[in-house]
């Protein structure tokens, strides 16, 4: 009897293991599909793009996609259709975007553009279009697991004709971990249009879809083998890919492989010696006004400034020191001399400087970035999310505030891999700039990149 209830309690562990694997590859699948054909700035309607989202969409529900496709979309349809992907969107989904229509690039970023869209200006693209980076971010933050992006939108369009000598293209996503991105040409180049019923990369996009057991980023691999191939060279689709989950069109999620954050260990850079400061033309000729004029307050802060960003931080404060005797309202020379002040570690009187700033001029997106440094150091991880924040509404490429973001989000347990991916993006020299500080990325739950 005591074997049989042993053999019973194994087969109900063994039961209830299975259910749970099953639950764990089988995750939730959504997908928006856009055709927008109809621009009224457009001489012909672009037929292909609808023709090709409807396949998408039937093809993706023969895979398991929740999918809504909407066709000739504007602005408001997008955004609303969007939400309602996101509201979709459970821990661990798979999550999709297609588009096929017009894209500009604008400020380093690609922008979908809707149907009623005005654009005369470079200005209006970011009013009127939709930004992929937002998209992918989005996803990633309602809890996606694998985000795809797969973009038939690199066309010669009348927009940018407009306020440009030439077609620009689209250009490089940045994206969140655990995402693929597939655009139909290159960076920076526009396809021809389709004198068929389907775009060429729709075409050779369906067929890998549908290969058996090959993995996702295989298949886009093969999309764009298939496009170069087909195009004799002349249309090179472009394939971004972090994945790092077993994910394919044609089976369920069979392992989640998902690496825990890794870091960069950086050295800074060693400040200069006084022989090649006082070499340096810009802080000879500041120095030559100074000996002329010692109440030149400008000259010290500009020459406060200049030793700041060369890391002679003890120079640079002696300076801004003496600009803030000469003229006690001036906000950069305090917001200055708290960031020098942070990057030192003397942080009781930077903090005094960065509120004295913030009093001057609310607001000020320096400021914020320079006392959220100062909180980040004093371990305050929550005002530093905060200030780096409120900067960031003020200037959202900001690298210092994007990484500084991302470190403070790592320190407090959150996920700050996409700050501080997009930061390294904008600017390569962010790292080492942080190690000046004192500042990196790595701590005792992160471990440095092999």
């Amino acid at each position: 009897m005591r074997v049989i209830c042993v053999l019973l309690l194994a087969s109900i562990w063994t039961l209830l293991a299975n259910v749970e694997g099953i639950a764990a590859d089988h995750a939730k699948r959504v997908a928006l599909v856009i055709g927008n054909a109809g621009y009224p700035d457009r001489d012909y309607s672009l037929k292909e793009a609808v023709n090709d989202a409807r396949d998408i969409a039937d093809e993706l529900r023969h895979h398991n996609f929740d999918v809504e496709l909407g066709v000739d979309l504007t602005a408001d349809a997008i955004r609303q259709a969007l939400n309602r992907l996101y509201a979709k969107i459970d821990q661990g989904s798979v999550a999709l975007i297609f588009f096929d229509g017009f894209g500009i690039q604008s400020g380093r970023q690609s922008y979908l553009i809707p149907v009623d869209a005005q654009i005369w200006t470079e200005a209006d693209v970011l009013r009127d279009g939709l930004s992929l980076e937002t998209i992918l971010g989005e996803m990633n933050n309602r809890g996606a697991l694998v985000k795809l992006a797969l973009l038939d939108a690199s066309r010669r369009n009348p927009f940018e004709r407009r306020f440009r000598r030439y077609s620009a293209g689209l250009a490089p996503a940045i994206t969140p971990g655990n995402t693929l991105v597939l655009f139909s040409t290159a960076l920076g180049s526009v396809s021809t249009d389709s004198k068929n019923d389907h775009s060429l990369f729709v075409t050779e996009l369906l067929r890998e879809m549908r290969a058996p057991d090959a993995s996702g980023e295989q298949a886009l691999r093969n999309t764009q083998a298939g496009v170069i191939s087909a195009s004799r060279g002349e249309q090179v689709p472009w394939l971004s890919s972090s994945l790092a989950t077993d994910f394919s069109f044609t089976r369920d999620i069979a392992k989640i492989d998902k690496p825990g954050p890794t870091c960069e260990i950086v050295k800074p850079e060693a400040p200069p010696g006084p022989e090649e400061l006082a070499k340096d033309p810009v802080i000879k000729e500041l120095s030559r006004r100074l000996l002329a004029n010692r109440n030149d307050q400008l000259s010290f802060y500009k020459r406060g400034q200049t030793y700041a960003i060369k890391r002679a931080y003890a120079l640079a404060v002696k300076d801004f020191n003496e600009a803030i005797k000469l003229n006690p309202k001036d906000i950069e020379a305090y917001n200055n001399r708290c960031w020098t002040l942070a990057a030192i570690g003397d942080l009781a009187p930077a903090l005094e400087d960065c509120e004295k700033a913030l009093r001057l001029s609310p607001g000020l997106a320096d400021a914020l970035d320079s006392r959220g440094l100062v909180n980040l150091k004093l371990g305050k991880t929550g005002d530093a999310i905060s200030d780096y924040s409120q900067a960031l509404q003020k200037n959202p490429r900001s690298a210092s505030s994007l990484f500084g973001r991302g470190i403070a989000k790592q320190r407090s347990g959150a996920d700050g891999s996409l700050d501080m991916e997009t930061a390294k993006s904008i600017d390569l020299g962010i790292v080492k700039e942080f190690a000046g500080y004192g500042v990196t990325e790595c701590g005792p739950d992160v471990p440095p990149r092999p």
